[in-house]
Formats: structure tokens, sequence, C-alpha cells
């Protein structure tokens, strides 16, 4: 399968060395992506997508050790929780670290989700830094559950457009999201 998205794989990790935006299937939704640590690029993503300045973002991660990287003291059973879930599921943990400002919650805290997709989790590893994750719509629009919805303009606004996975017409859903309350998930979005 890493034939199939190696070149892609090369051109993301160029477009998000230099500040770009590219537009990506996740394990989710197809999204917008950028460096999450490089608050230029996130601005960009800001303005693309006309999108409230306080609104925060999901970040992707490739492994566990990433969470711990990125957040403040986790309460490791919340892993336990992950493994169990069928689908992806979205962790709003307190305190981010090394996050671009932009990119995370009023009150410090990052919306992040370990990504077991193949090539999200490819490109995750191989840029060497978590991914700002946004579906790939305008705000307050409907996201796109496959490539041929998304809007022509947010394909005009990016540096770089996946070819992986354009063709798969399956819908995509969006993640569940949970805040991980005293050893307990709270559902923010089911």
């Amino acid at each position: 399968m890493l034939k199939d998205f190696k070149p892609d794989l090369e051109k993301c990790l160029e477009t998000l060395a230099h500040n770009g935006i590219i537009l990506y299937p996740t394990d989710t939704i197809w999204g917008l992506g950028c460096d999450a640590t490089n608050e230029k690029a996130v601005e960009r993503i800001i303005q693309l997508k006309r999108r409230p300045a306080e609104k925060s973002f999901v970040v992707l991660v490739a492994t566990e050790n990433d969470i711990l990287k990125y957040t403040a003291s986790p309460d490791m059973e919340v892993f336990n929780f992950l493994e169990m879930q069928d689908r992806p599921v979205t962790v709003i943990y307190q305190h981010a670290i090394g996050i671009a400002e932009n990119a995370i919650a009023i009150n410090g805290s990052v919306a992040i989700r370990i990504c077991k997709d193949p090539f999200c989790k490819a490109l995750i590893r191989r840029f060497g830094k978590p991914l700002l994750s946004t579906s790939a719509n305008f705000s307050g629009e409907k996201a796109p559950a496959i490539f041929p919805e998304i809007n022509h303009q947010i394909m005009e606004g990016v540096d770089y457009t996946v070819q992986y996975r354009q063709d798969d017409l399956k819908p995509a859903q969006a993640s569940m999201i949970i805040q991980w309350e005293q050893g307990t998930a709270k559902i923010i979005r089911n």
C-alpha cells in the first residue's frame, strides 16, 4: 500500500515544511492540514476556512508517545479506553505543550486524535510533528463525506491536494469527541 501513496507523501512533506496547507484523506473525513506547531500555517487555514479565530482545532498524532509529548500529565487510563473503541476518537486534553497558540482552545486544552489511517500515520511519522486537521469546508458549512463534495474554492486555497483515495466514494464520518474527566469519557460529539 505504501507505493500507492508514496508520491503524495513526498509532496505533502515538502508542502508542510514550507508553511503549506494540504488537502488530504484522514482516518475520518477529508481534511485541511498543516504543521500544528506553526502559527503562520495555522493562520492560513483559519483564513481559508473563514473560521472564527477563537475556535480550536483537532491535532493528529501517530502514537500514544506523541500525546505525552504534546500534553502535560494526561491520565494514562484514556489509552485503555481508546483501544476499546471501534471508530476514531478525538480526546480533549488539558494543558497543550508545543502546539501553535492559535490551534489550541482559549483554556489551553487541545483536541488530539491518534490516527490509525496508514497514509496519515506515515505522513505524521515522516514529518516528525503533529498535523493540524480540520474538515475541508468553509466554517459553518456541512463537512464533505467524500472527495467530490469538497468546494472548489477550498481546493484552490491549498498548496497540495493528495491524489490517494480521491476515488473512494464510501461516505466518511467525523470522529467522536470526548473529554476525559476523572477516569470517565464525557462525550462532546458522538
